[in-house]
C-alpha cells in the first residue's frame, strides 16, 4: 500500500501564507486607486493648462504691474543663521547611524543611501525636526531594512510591505479628497456645467482681468508722471 507523507506547514510558513495573500489583495486595490488618482490628476493639469492659456497669462501681467506699481516699497533683508538645537543635532546623528551610505553593503544600496541622506542633510539644514523624523520612520519600517533571510525575515518584509500598501491607499484617499476641494477641481466643475448652459467662464474671467489690467496700467502711469 503506497502512501506520501505531506510536511505539515509551520505556524511561521502559515502566516506568511496569509500575509501575502493579504499583501496580492492590497496591491491589487492599490493599483486600482493609483489609476483613479493620475486620472483625476491629469484630467486637472489638463484644465489647469486650458485655464492658463486663456486667464492665468492676464493674471500673471496684472501681477507684474502691481509689483511695478509697488516698487517703492522696501523689502527689509533678513539675515538667516543657522543654529542648530541639540535636539536637532541628536536626531540628525540617530538618523545618520541608520541611513548614512558607508554603511551600505551593494552600490546600489549605497545609491538609495546617499539620496536619503541628501534629503536628511537639507531638512536639518531647515532645521525640520519634523521631516528628520519622518524619514527616520520611513526607513525603520522599510521592508528594506529588514535583514537577513528564510521564513522569519520574510514574514516580517512581508508584514511591512501589506503596511507600506495600507498607508499609501489612505495617501491616495486623502489625496483624492484634497483634490476633489480644491480650487482648481471647483472651478473645473462650475465652468463644465455653465459650458452646458452656453456660457463660458474662462472668457468671462478673461475679460475681468483685462478691465482690472487697464486700470492698473493707468495707476502706474500717473505713478511715473508724480515721479517726473
Amino acid at each position: 500500500m503506497n502512501s506520501s507523507l505531506v510536511r505539515q506547514l509551520t505556524p511561521e510558513e502559515l502566516k506568511l501564507q496569509q500575509k501575502q495573500a493579504e499583501l496580492i489583495n492590497l496591491e491589487t486595490q492599490l493599483a486600482q486607486r493609483e489609476l483613479e488618482l493620475a486620472t483625476v490628476q491629469a484630467e486637472l493639469h489638463a484644465f489647469e493648462y486650458r485655464y492658463m492659456q486663456v486667464v492665468g497669462i492676464r493674471q500673471e501681467e496684472l501681477d507684474q504691474i502691481n509689483a511695478q506699481i509697488s516698487k517703492y516699497m522696501t523689502l527689509l533683508a533678513t539675515n538667516h543663521k543657522f543654529h542648530p538645537s541639540a535636539r536637532l543635532k541628536q536626531l540628525y546623528r540617530e538618523v545618520a547611524k541608520r541611513i548614512h551610505p558607508d554603511l551600505a553593503t551593494d552600490p546600489e544600496e549605497r545609491t538609495r543611501r546617499e539620496a536619503l541622506m541628501a534629503l536628511v542633510n537639507k531638512a536639518y539644514e531647515s532645521g525640520n525636526e519634523e521631516r528628520l523624523r519622518a524619514i527616520l520612520h520611513d526607513w525603520e519600517s522599510s521592508p528594506d531594512s529588514v535583514q537577513g533571510e528564510g521564513i522569519t525575515a520574510d514574514l516580517v518584509r512581508t508584514i511591512r510591505q501589506i503596511s507600506q500598501s495600507q498607508e499609501r491607499l489612505q495617501q491616495i484617499e486623502y489625496q483624492l479628497r484634497h483634490l476633489a476641494q480644491s480650487d482648481l477641481h471647483q472651478l473645473r466643475m462650475k465652468t463644465q456645467q455653465l459650458e452646458k448652459m452656453g456660457q463660458d467662464l474662462l472668457a468671462e474671467m478673461a475679460n475681468r482681468f483685462d478691465q482690472e489690467i487697464s486700470i492698473a496700467q493707468q495707476h502706474l502711469h500717473e505713478l511715473k508722471a508724480k515721479m517726473g
